[in-house]
């Protein structure tokens, strides 16, 4: 209940500091800076140490990057068909795509499975990450308009990206170094990416105007919150994939934007404020959906 609360709070208290002007107006900015040089960094160097990789894994890993593939297909199809911009195009990519699978999945796993479920959620969470360091960052440039695209300045936005190198070195130097005594800095770090991207969030997130919206930010949750976990299901079904493992890589894909996604979104200028909408809506949503998935998943048999 507690993780329940701290969500809501986190929006909540943005959404009144920018009502009440206690902030100044790009106020957001240098939290997201925090957020994406200093915090992601420490989830992945606070994580992918521990993680033992058995072949079972591959689910969890490759469920992510399905989740991807289809959603920019989903939403490159959508864009031609309703004539929007490269950037609206490119933030609903990054919005549609990447599931919160941290700070809220990991919450709701805890609450409706149990603590040694998150061993597969954190699998989940950094594909989902690394896709965020690598084509993500790709897409927003791509996505732009105020950036000119050639290789040499996708190479150096890519390689430079701080979550990516995060966890690029979070997967080699604990071969080298051992890491562990940095563990509850990395950890005190990683604590700070939900309550502070959620009050970034509500910093940001206005719902006047959400109705000339409405149908960009539908088809976005549509695919999020409906249609990703259920092509992992049909997937698993398939495969005749069973047990908790696939569970929770399906939970996972259920959950709503990642909100570094809406950080990264806001950074390129890719509609911010569209981006921002289904983020803080798809969070508000998915506590519905996520507990009707839970249902499916453990009453229906399927899996």
């Amino acid at each position: 209940m507690a993780n329940f609360i701290l969500i809501g709070l986190c929006v909540l208290a943005g959404i009144l500091f920018r009502k009440r002007k206690l902030l100044p107006k790009d106020a957001h900015k240098g939290i997201n800076a925090w957020i994406i040089y200093i915090a992601l960094p420490g989830v992945s160097l606070k994580y992918l140490p521990h993680i033992t990789w058995t072949k079972e894994l591959l689910f969890p890993a490759l469920a992510p990057i399905g989740i991807w593939l289809l959603g920019w297909l989903f939403i490159t199809l959508y864009s031609r068909t309703q004539h929007i911009s490269k950037a609206t195009a490119g933030g609903l990519k990054l919005t549609s795509s990447l599931s919160n699978t941290s700070f809220v999945g990991f919450p709701l796993i805890l609450a409706y499975f149990s603590e040694k479920e998150l061993a597969i959620a954190i699998i989940c969470d950094q594909v989902t990450f690394m896709l965020l360091s690598t084509i993500g960052i790709i897409v927003a440039i791509r996505s732009s308009q105020d950036e000119k695209l050639s290789s040499k300045l996708v190479l150096k936005k890519v390689l430079t990206f701080p979550p990516l190198i995060g966890c690029v070195s979070a997967l080699i130097l604990p071969h080298f170094i051992n890491l562990s005594p940095l563990d509850p800095l990395f950890e005190k770090l990683a604590v700070t990416v939900g309550p502070l991207a959620l009050f970034s969030i509500g910093l940001q997130l206005k719902f006047g105007g959400w109705f000339s919206e409405l149908k960009h930010i539908s088809f976005a949750l549509l695919y999020k919150l409906i249609l990703a976990p259920l092509t992992v299901l049909m997937i698993a079904t398939l495969l005749n994939a069973h047990g908790m493992i696939t569970k929770i890589s399906i939970f996972e894909m259920a959950m709503p934007t990642l909100v570094s996604a809406g950080v990264v979104a806001d950074q390129y200028n890719l509609n911010p404020k569209l981006s921002g909408l289904v983020v803080g809506i798809g969070i508000l949503l998915s506590f519905i959906t996520t507990g009707l998935w839970w249902l499916l998943l453990n009453y229906s048999g399927v899996v």
